[in-house]
């Protein structure tokens, strides 16, 4: 009886360890489940962040190119995406692949930027009136538009700061 006793305590022994190791196991899985689905980039909060951010990002292109800043609901960075590259002078731009990419970042909010080559960061009555068109066609599956930015030579034009949008 002793003995049998002794098999069946070592036996329950050997599953809790069997056990608290899967529970490792499954704690680990489920912190790389969090850090896989709710890890953003940083936050971008303020016009200026938002300059240094899309200067880096396009300062160098050689041709005309259109990206989205994807964003959740706190402003987070989800994805920085070139949709669009195109000439020295423009780029043409598709309302329909903005909204699908949007839509497949999941993102609550976005900020659109092109670069001038020529270094001039003034808006063409086209850069408004795309910026227009994007914005009425996000809204429709509820992504806001925060801003339009044209980068350049010095700082990053702002069309939200200029009343543009």
């Amino acid at each position: 009886m002793n003995l049998s006793l002794s098999l069946i305590e070592t036996s329950d022994h050997t599953q809790d360890q069997q056990r608290a190791q899967e529970d490792q196991v499954i704690a680990e899985a489920m912190r790389i489940i969090d850090q896989r689905m709710f890890q953003r980039g940083a936050a971008l909060t303020s016009p200026d962040e938002v300059r240094d951010f899309l200067k880096l990002q396009l300062a160098m292109q050689e041709h005309e190119v259109f990206a989205v800043v994807f964003l959740d609901t706190r402003h987070r960075v989800l994805a920085f995406e070139v949709l669009f590259q195109g000439s020295i002078d423009g780029a043409s731009v598709y309302p329909r692949q903005v909204v699908k990419r949007s839509l497949y970042w999941n993102s609550a909010a976005v900020i659109f930027t092109h670069n001038h080559p020529s270094g001039c960061a003034e808006p063409s009555q086209a850069d408004r009136i795309l910026t227009q068109k994007l914005k009425d066609a996000l809204a429709l599956v509820e992504v806001r538009v925060l801003d339009h930015f044209i980068v350049g030579e010095g700082q990053p034009l702002s069309l939200a700061e200029y009343g543009w949008m």
